[in-house]
Protein backbone atom coordinates (compact mmCIF):
# COMPACT_ATOMS: atom_id res chain seq x y z
CA UNK A 1 0.00 0.00 0.00
CA UNK A 2 1.03 3.55 -0.52
CA UNK A 3 3.00 5.56 1.91
CA UNK A 4 1.92 8.63 0.99
CA UNK A 5 -1.55 7.70 2.14
CA UNK A 6 -3.37 9.93 5.07
CA UNK A 7 -4.55 7.67 7.99
CA UNK A 8 -8.16 8.30 6.69
CA UNK A 9 -7.48 7.66 3.18
CA UNK A 10 -6.20 4.10 4.12
CA UNK A 11 -9.50 3.49 5.77
CA UNK A 12 -11.37 4.90 2.56
CA UNK A 13 -9.46 2.67 0.32
CA UNK A 14 -10.60 -0.34 2.38
CA UNK A 15 -14.10 0.68 2.75
CA UNK A 16 -14.47 1.19 -1.23
CA UNK A 17 -13.51 -1.97 -1.35
CA UNK A 18 -15.42 -3.50 0.62
CA UNK A 19 -18.85 -1.82 -0.31
CA UNK A 20 -17.26 -2.42 -4.17
CA UNK A 21 -17.77 -6.23 -3.31
CA UNK A 22 -21.92 -5.62 -2.30
CA UNK A 23 -22.36 -3.91 -5.60
CA UNK A 24 -21.72 -0.09 -4.68
CA UNK A 25 -19.38 2.36 -6.41
CA UNK A 26 -17.73 4.80 -4.12
CA UNK A 27 -15.84 8.09 -5.52
CA UNK A 28 -13.90 10.09 -2.68
CA UNK A 29 -13.62 13.41 -1.13
CA UNK A 30 -17.48 14.53 -2.81
CA UNK A 31 -18.27 18.04 -1.85
CA UNK A 32 -22.70 17.72 -1.71
CA UNK A 33 -22.92 21.42 -0.96
CA UNK A 34 -20.64 24.01 -0.31
CA UNK A 35 -18.47 23.68 3.04
CA UNK A 36 -18.87 19.75 2.80
CA UNK A 37 -16.62 17.67 1.57
CA UNK A 38 -17.38 13.89 2.37
CA UNK A 39 -14.94 11.14 2.20
CA UNK A 40 -16.77 8.05 0.66
CA UNK A 41 -20.02 8.55 -1.18
CA UNK A 42 -21.36 5.18 -2.30
CA UNK A 43 -23.86 4.80 -4.94
CA UNK A 44 -25.51 1.01 -4.98
CA UNK A 45 -27.07 -1.26 -7.49
CA UNK A 46 -30.53 0.01 -5.89
CA UNK A 47 -29.89 3.52 -6.33
CA UNK A 48 -29.07 4.02 -2.83
CA UNK A 49 -27.10 6.60 -1.80
CA UNK A 50 -24.47 6.00 1.09
CA UNK A 51 -22.16 8.41 3.30
CA UNK A 52 -19.14 6.94 4.74
CA UNK A 53 -16.79 8.92 7.25
CA UNK A 54 -13.36 8.08 7.86
CA UNK A 55 -12.16 8.50 11.35
CA UNK A 56 -8.63 7.35 12.27
CA UNK A 57 -8.26 8.70 15.78
CA UNK A 58 -10.43 10.38 18.71
CA UNK A 59 -9.22 13.34 17.76
CA UNK A 60 -10.73 13.14 14.37
CA UNK A 61 -13.93 12.49 15.20
CA UNK A 62 -14.08 14.96 18.30
CA UNK A 63 -12.55 17.49 15.86
CA UNK A 64 -15.69 16.75 13.52
CA UNK A 65 -18.17 19.45 13.73
CA UNK A 66 -20.00 18.88 9.79
CA UNK A 67 -21.14 15.47 10.03
CA UNK A 68 -24.60 16.26 10.86
CA UNK A 69 -24.53 18.59 8.16
CA UNK A 70 -24.14 15.07 6.14
CA UNK A 71 -27.13 13.44 6.88
CA UNK A 72 -29.63 14.97 4.49
CA UNK A 73 -27.30 14.06 1.61
CA UNK A 74 -27.58 10.36 2.15
CA UNK A 75 -30.08 7.07 2.14
CA UNK A 76 -27.70 6.05 4.92
CA UNK A 77 -24.59 7.58 6.58
CA UNK A 78 -21.57 5.75 8.21
CA UNK A 79 -18.70 5.90 10.32
CA UNK A 80 -15.76 3.76 9.33
CA UNK A 81 -12.72 3.48 12.32
CA UNK A 82 -10.48 0.78 12.53
CA UNK A 83 -10.46 -1.70 14.76
CA UNK A 84 -8.60 -0.19 17.37
CA UNK A 85 -10.94 3.07 17.71
CA UNK A 86 -12.74 3.48 20.86
CA UNK A 87 -16.43 2.88 18.96
CA UNK A 88 -18.41 3.96 21.93
CA UNK A 89 -17.44 7.72 21.39
CA UNK A 90 -19.61 7.36 18.12
CA UNK A 91 -23.21 8.05 18.13
CA UNK A 92 -25.65 5.15 18.10
CA UNK A 93 -28.01 6.77 15.04
CA UNK A 94 -25.23 5.95 12.73
CA UNK A 95 -23.68 2.80 10.74
CA UNK A 96 -20.26 1.44 11.98
CA UNK A 97 -17.88 0.02 9.64
CA UNK A 98 -14.53 -1.39 10.88
CA UNK A 99 -11.70 -1.31 8.22
CA UNK A 100 -7.76 -1.33 7.33
CA UNK A 101 -6.39 -0.52 3.89
CA UNK A 102 -7.47 -3.99 2.36
CA UNK A 103 -10.99 -4.43 3.54
CA UNK A 104 -13.92 -3.47 5.62
CA UNK A 105 -17.40 -5.21 7.69
CA UNK A 106 -20.13 -3.65 8.28
CA UNK A 107 -21.06 -3.71 11.96
CA UNK A 108 -24.08 -1.52 11.77
CA UNK A 109 -26.56 -0.20 8.92
CA UNK A 110 -27.67 3.13 10.22
CA UNK A 111 -30.92 3.57 9.56
CA UNK A 112 -32.68 4.35 6.14
CA UNK A 113 -33.70 7.30 5.57
CA UNK A 114 -34.51 7.43 1.80
CA UNK A 115 -33.69 11.01 0.09
CA UNK A 116 -36.48 13.04 -1.55
CA UNK A 117 -36.78 12.57 -5.07
CA UNK A 118 -35.36 16.05 -5.76
CA UNK A 119 -32.36 15.65 -3.46
CA UNK A 120 -31.47 12.40 -4.57
CA UNK A 121 -30.97 13.29 -8.49
CA UNK A 122 -28.83 16.33 -7.33
CA UNK A 123 -26.67 13.61 -5.66
CA UNK A 124 -26.85 11.10 -8.54
CA UNK A 125 -25.40 13.91 -10.82
CA UNK A 126 -22.81 15.27 -8.44
CA UNK A 127 -21.62 11.64 -8.30
CA UNK A 128 -21.45 11.31 -11.76
CA UNK A 129 -19.22 14.77 -12.88
CA UNK A 130 -17.31 13.71 -9.75
CA UNK A 131 -16.49 10.47 -10.64
CA UNK A 132 -16.28 11.37 -14.68
CA UNK A 133 -13.77 14.54 -13.81
CA UNK A 134 -11.68 12.22 -11.77
CA UNK A 135 -11.12 9.80 -14.40
CA UNK A 136 -10.47 12.11 -16.63
CA UNK A 137 -7.51 14.13 -14.43
CA UNK A 138 -5.90 10.95 -14.25
CA UNK A 139 -6.09 10.25 -18.39
CA UNK A 140 -4.95 14.15 -18.89
CA UNK A 141 -3.90 15.62 -15.61
CA UNK A 142 -3.77 18.74 -17.06
CA UNK A 143 -7.41 19.05 -16.08
CA UNK A 144 -9.07 20.39 -13.39
CA UNK A 145 -12.90 20.77 -12.63
CA UNK A 146 -12.54 24.22 -13.51
CA UNK A 147 -10.83 23.41 -16.92
CA UNK A 148 -7.53 23.13 -18.47
CA UNK A 149 -4.38 24.22 -16.71
CA UNK A 150 -0.87 24.58 -18.76
CA UNK A 151 1.26 21.28 -18.27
Amino acid sequence: MSSDLMPGQVLARGVCRHLLSHGFATVEELVPAPGLRVDVMALGPKGEVWIVECKSSRTDFVSDRKWHSYLEWADRFFWAVDADFPVDLLPEGAGLIIADGYDAEILRLSPEAPLPGARRKVMLMKFARHAALRLQSYRDPGVTAQGIIAV
